[in-house]
């Protein structure tokens, strides 16, 4: 089992050799602690998986771990931002046109579709050349102007248009930070599968496979691959529509469909740049723990020719990640199916939520009053109630959510 070891064995003393004498107390009671450990072990004829020493630089790994991945995590999310709320502008732009609420989707203007400044810039015509074309436009598109106003007014436009017709002048810039808000609450925690992941590496970290070093291009290659996959699912968008119609009668409007991303969820996106984000950090805190615990010239850091590409492709996944993938993120994952539950407030939701307990409670308080009555007949009244109190109460529910939407975003705009 020796060359399952991170170092040869000609190394290990170095690698293990003691700190300075500044910790020498400290690890004097470490040995004394697994002297006791080991005693406990042996009394049993076993022996301690882990060390006392090997248990400390764990728990000190895992923290430093922690710290790495919410500092990236936030920083992502704060410079993605700043890129998103720079589209504000072109929100308001479009909440200064005089709407009038019984025409906005019904204007007569016909425009020939490829007059569009959104097909102009996505459509990359019709053909089995036009797929290459598409995925080869999607991948460069990323690195630069990665979304245009006209891709941030049509996908609006098709959003609106699809969840809020009542409502042309909803505010779908505010909606969009709040959904990303939400979902950063996600991307900072650290799940099962990703602790996994970090057991796995572990154990891969053989001497002479420089593991660390091909690590790293699992979140580049993922990174690149979901930046494509969003670029192009605006260039669907545009297909469908320029496949379709050869003149448009008004505004040109997008239809969203989970049908565009991975397996038809649109969630999977989170999850891999979740991903994408913890891989960096462990990369990161992994070098600067071993860097620090063993030092720079360690065989366990591994060769400086190896370490320098490893951080270069930590910081550019950081920087494209925060400018280009995670405001492609917001825009574009709103083009599926169904809306998300950052529609409404937070205030209203916890209004609805409760609104929804009450009336729960009193559906089912009613039902058990009147089964003590004890007679087949009101045991068929009670079975009835429900079903019949259930249609206006839903139909209410849904008249107060579109009452409430549209009056919050009036009074916004």
């Amino acid at each position: 089992m020796n060359h399952l070891l991170p170092c040869s064995l000609s190394e290990r003393d170095e690698a293990l050799s003691p700190k300075p004498e500044s910790t020498s107390h400290f690890r004097h009671l470490l040995a004394e602690e697994e002297v006791t450990a080991v005693g406990y072990c042996g009394a049993k004829h076993k022996v301690p998986l882990l060390s006392l020493e090997a248990l400390h630089h764990l728990h000190i790994f895992i923290f430093v771990l922690a710290v790495v991945h919410v500092t990236f995590s936030v920083l992502t999310v704060v410079f993605g931002g700043l890129k998103i709320r720079q589209w504000k502008h072109w929100e308001e732009s479009v909440a200064k046109v005089n709407f009038d609420h019984s025409q906005v989707f019904k204007q007569k203007k016909v425009t020939h579709v490829k007059d569009h400044d959104f097909i102009r810039n996505r459509f990359v015509g019709i053909g089995k050349g036009s797929a290459i074309r598409g995925w080869l436009h999607s991948f460069f598109k990323q690195f630069y102007g990665s979304v245009t106003k006209t891709d941030y007014v049509a996908l609006r436009l098709g959003f609106v248009t699809t969840h809020c017709r009542a409502n042309p002048k909803f505010n779908f810039h505010k909606y969009m930070i709040r959904a990303l808000e939400d979902d950063f609450k996600k991307v900072v925690g650290i799940s099962w599968y990703l602790w996994v992941f970090v057991v796995v590496f572990l154990l891969l970290n053989i001497n002479g496979w420089h593991t660390y070093f091909w690590i790293a291009f699992i979140p580049f290659i993922l990174l690149l691959a979901v930046g494509t996959k969003l670029e192009h699912i605006i260039i669907q968008l545009a297909h469908e529509v320029a496949e379709k119609h050869i003149a448009i009668e008004g505004d040109l409007v997008v239809q969203p469909s989970d049908d565009h991303f991975w397996f038809h969820r649109p969630k999977i996106v989170l999850f891999f740049i979740h991903f994408i984000l913890f891989q960096n950090s462990f990369e990161i805190a992994f070098f600067f723990w071993i860097w620090v615990q063993y030092g720079f010239d360690s065989c366990i850091m591994g060769q400086v020719r190896y370490i320098v590409p490893r951080l270069i492709i930590g910081v550019f996944i950081q920087v494209l990640c925060s400018y280009s993938t995670l405001p492609l993120y917001a825009l574009v994952t709103q083009m599926g199916t169904n809306f998300k539950k950052s529609i409404f407030d937070e205030h209203f939701q916890a209004k609805m939520v409760g609104w929804a307990q009450n009336a729960r409670k009193k559906v089912h308080g009613g039902a058990n009053g009147s089964s003590h009555d004890g007679s087949s007949g009101a045991t068929a009244n009670t079975t009835a109630t429900p079903s019949t109190a259930a249609t206006p109460a839903t139909s209410a529910f849904k008249g107060i959510q579109l009452a409430k939407l549209n009056q919050n975003q009036n009074q916004q705009s």
